[in-house]
């Protein structure tokens, strides 16, 4: 007898593309067929089945606080009542812009936009208006959105369905956009030798959390933020998903860089679609209607967004980030011992409540490092964590998030069940 989940997602096929609504939640890459879930509440998701999973997914990163949390849920049933849209402006927009120039003090404006995407797009067009130049510079496996100049070796989803250049990006948007290699500065500077005052921006998630889970050698960063200067380009960091989960102030605070233009999401929308453009004062103020670099969105700021991010940030404090860092920390603990034990070489990374273990005996440094990971492992490991209760990225190439709901409980059971799914593959 066919499952649930299968009878839906052949419904859900007839309707709509592939029968998900965003590729990687296809489960193609882990063999398996996608969970439609019901419910979700604090560390925890309920399919329809009524099962329970423990969830290092969080929606992708925003649900620090946890699914469903008393405040957050609260701030948007009171927002509601006031109406879900007004396409006018709103004093509750100042507020949130306010508390995220509060929380980063690197960023002097905001400009609030619906999503990640329309960040990463929007600050590309400000770069490349200000400079009067059209190239970009990226990172193989760093995904900024769906946007044509970034499907470029781009990771998340693209990287797991196996299709980094998608169809539809035209050639001579494709030329504009440069491929250097994550923790590699030759790779820019030969990019920049190669295109003289021809590159507006370069653009990269500090720490990659879309091609699994990519530190940066802190030297790497210093290194492009002085070589980006010294040739007038535009450098963007792209914090759709560390801002406010790895560090209080974001990726930047803590490596001690300050970027040009920083593009935020997730956890500003406390769950709800969102995302932001910040920077200093003489880049922002380029943008319409103060300058002539055109971006617009009907629902920018919408309220029930910002009152969610707006409750979620307030929330947010160094206590916090000491209880993730703590949790965190333990759950990396017992996986590299279990690792041990089991005489496996793989490669756990964690920065702050980010991690992912890499089914791979190479350090993972790039894209190409994280290549050489062997998803069909992976598959079996997926498959038998979830058959254990426990739900993590359907992919090899994705990061996964540990949430203030998470619980001391929560991450034992979690380390046990590891070192027994472990035990399974090896043998």
């Amino acid at each position: 007898m066919a499952s649930l989940n299968q009878v839906f997602l052949q419904t859900a096929k007839e309707i709509i593309p592939g029968g998900v609504n965003s590729p990687v939640r296809a489960f193609g890459s882990v063999g398996s067929t996608p969970i439609f879930m019901k419910k979700a509440k604090g560390a925890r998701l309920y399919d329809h089945d009524d099962k329970a999973y423990i969830d290092y997914v969080g929606s992708w990163g925003p649900m620090i606080l946890g699914h469903a949390h008393d405040d957050v849920t609260k701030a948007i049933i009171d927002s509601a009542t006031l109406g879900t849209s007004f396409g006018t402006a709103t004093t509750a927009e100042i507020d949130l812009a306010k508390r995220v120039l509060e929380m980063m003090p690197n960023l002097e404006m905001l400009r609030l936009v619906n999503s990640g995407t329309e960040a990463t797009m929007t600050a590309l067009r400000l770069a490349r208006a200000a400079t009067s130049r059209n190239k970009l510079i990226k990172f193989a496996g760093c995904y900024h959105g769906h946007a044509d100049s970034f499907l470029v070796k781009a990771g998340s989803g693209a990287l797991t369905l196996g299709v980094p250049n998608s169809p539809g990006v035209t050639d001579s948007t494709a030329g504009d956009t440069l491929i250097a290699d994550f923790n590699d500065i030759e790779s820019v500077k030969k990019l920049i030798d190669q295109h003289p005052d021809e590159i507006a921006a370069l653009i990269l998630e500090p720490i990659i959390g879309n091609a699994g889970l990519i530190p940066p050698n802190k030297e790497f960063l210093i290194e492009l933020r002085a070589i980006t200067e010294e040739h007038g380009i535009i450098l963007i960091f792209d914090e759709v998903m560390t801002g406010f989960r790895v560090d209080i102030a974001g990726a930047q605070s803590l490596y001690g860089i300050i970027p040009d233009l920083t593009t935020l999401g997730k956890v500003i929308g406390g769950g709800l679609p969102i995302g932001a453009l910040g920077g200093k004062k003489t880049l922002m103020n380029q943008l319409a209607p103060a300058g002539p670099v055109y971006q617009a969105g009907t629902l920018s700021g919408n309220p029930l967004a910002v009152a969610a991010g707006l409750t979620t940030l307030n929330l947010l404090n160094t206590d916090v980030y000491q209880k993730l860092e703590k949790l965190a920390a333990r759950l990396e603990e017992g996986i590299r011992e279990n690792l041990g034990d089991l005489g496996l070489s793989f490669q756990y990374q964690r920065v702050g409540s980010m991690g992912c273990l890499f089914f791979t005996n190479r350090a993972v440094q790039n894209f190409d490092d994280a290549m050489t990971c062997d998803t069909d492992m992976f598959a079996r490991y997926y498959q038998a964590m979830l058959s254990e209760g426990f739900y993590f990225p359907p992919s090899q190439f994705e990061a996964f998030f540990i949430s203030m709901a998470h619980t001391s409980e929560d991450i034992e059971r979690t380390i046990i069940a590891n070192k027994k799914v472990l035990r399974t593959i090896r043998s």
